[in-house]
């Protein structure tokens, strides 16, 4: 059996092993105390949170990670930035912020660390990437699963992120672009140094309990059942 099989092979099981976890069965679920939930900026319009609606900045858990927000630019696939992306940084549920830092410090003895593209994201911008591909025509991502009309990203348990040199901050070969909606973005779609790159990050990934997702290589999940949001980023401190 050549690598390249064995590689896709794990990284179906870990696809299945992942899916297979429950919250409480979660490295996450179990984490001891971490980083102080961010909360609604005082007087911020729009920021009268609920109580259990608590996000964490990711870089206060590790700061060794690097971010580069995309949705609060003109650099994502709808060429403008998104509603609620006011503030370009990437928050998370405490579960989850500290499960990513812990990913973070795993793959530092490796040399590598983690670059996060998006985390937690308005229900506002989920239905701006929606009405876009409606606008222009490309309603096909919508049905071929590259675009959600209701996201795991919305509940704050999700991330896409990629592998970066540590010393450089140079991101690893992957074989597409972030938010490359077609089937070379598979994570099993690929061969030789991309392909042990998306295993690599997958593995670390799944060690923590996020679940991979068969379409896109950078994106994970982390089971949960918190409520949906949509209180812009801004308005966490």
């Amino acid at each position: 059996m050549s690598s390249d099989r064995k590689i896709r092979i794990t990284l179906a099981a870990l696809a299945l092993v992942a899916g297979c976890r429950t919250v409480a069965e979660t490295p996450a679920a179990a984490a001891g105390p971490g980083p102080a939930p961010a909360r609604a900026a005082a007087g911020a319009p729009g920021c009268n949170l609920p109580a259990g609606a608590d996000l964490v900045d990711v870089t206060l858990v590790a700061p060794g990670i690097r971010t580069d927000i995309r949705y609060a630019t003109a650099n994502n696939f709808t060429g403008r930035a998104l509603p609620g992306y006011e503030s370009p940084r990437a928050l998370l549920r405490p579960a989850a912020a500290r499960a990513l830092g812990r990913v973070q410090a795993r793959l530092r003895g490796q040399g590598v660390g983690l670059k996060v593209f998006d985390a937690y994201r308005p229900i506002r911008a989920t239905q701006a990437m929606v009405e876009w591909a409606g606008r222009t025509g490309n309603g096909w991502v919508l049905e071929q699963g590259y675009v959600a009309r209701y996201s795991g990203h919305n509940r704050g348990n999700t991330v896409d992120l990629t592998l970066v040199e540590l010393a450089t901050g140079r991101e690893l070969e992957m074989g597409t672009a972030y938010d490359t909606f077609s089937e070379a973005a598979h994570p099993a779609n690929a061969t030789g140094q991309v392909l042990e790159h998306r295993m690599r990050l997958a593995r670390a990934m799944a060690a923590e309990g996020f679940q991979p997702y068969d379409k896109e290589w950078w994106h994970f999940r982390l089971a949960g059942d918190a409520e949906p949001l949509d209180y812009p980023i801004a308005c966490f401190p």
